[in-house]
């Protein structure tokens, strides 16, 4: 599987490739920061981050897009321009129709380092451990974006093997089964 992990922002927007390797490891495959100029018309830069982000998508072939969920901040102007550059960033894996994972900074965290609280510094330091890397990818924003692709490698499997376990039963047994559910108990109805 390989997960391209992004961490979004307007003036610099977190990208990370890995790929999962046998015996649970990943492997950094790339590493980089979308930059758009401060300057800028806020579209403009929207379309930069869309334009980089397909992309990195065409050249990388990504299985799944990993995109930090964006939290409410005090700084509102900050907020909107991480949620709106989250939105170009799902808006591109939607266009050529991959899946996209929205995780929050404490499951990143906590999935990286074992504590939903860790701060940027412990995040790049287990990142690089994880990859094995001399150090993490520079700057932070790339590190973070490798962390959240790291989230989705260890975390989304679960999400993953219960959807397509879900897509493999019809969808009338699925509704059956629901029924069932509502009325007390699938007992009765999973035997048959």
């Amino acid at each position: 599987m390989r997960v391209l992990g992004v961490d979004p922002g307007l003036t610099r927007c977190g990208v990370a490739v890995l790929d999962a390797a046998p015996g649970g490891r990943a492997v950094l495959v790339h590493a980089d920061v979308v930059r758009t100029d401060p300057a800028a018309e806020v579209a403009d830069r929207l379309a930069g981050v869309h334009r980089a982000v397909t992309a990195l998508i065409a050249e990388h072939r990504p299985d799944v897009v990993a995109v930090e969920r964006v939290f409410a901040q005090h700084n509102v102007r900050s907020v909107m321009g991480t949620a709106q550059a989250a939105g170009v960033v799902m808006l591109a894996a939607a266009q050529v129709g991959l899946d996209v994972a929205t995780h929050t900074p404490s499951e990143v965290k906590a999935a990286v380092t074992g504590s939903g609280r860790a701060d940027k510094a412990q995040v790049g330091v287990m990142v690089a451990r994880i990859l094995g890397l001399e150090a993490a990818p520079r700057p932070a924003d790339a590190a973070d974006a490798a962390a959240l692709a790291l989230c989705q490698l260890w975390r989304g499997r679960a999400g993953t093997r219960l959807g397509e376990a879900g897509r493999a039963v019809p969808r009338s047994r699925l509704a059956e089964l629901a029924r069932a559910h509502a009325r007390g108990g699938a007992r009765g109805v999973a035997g048959r």
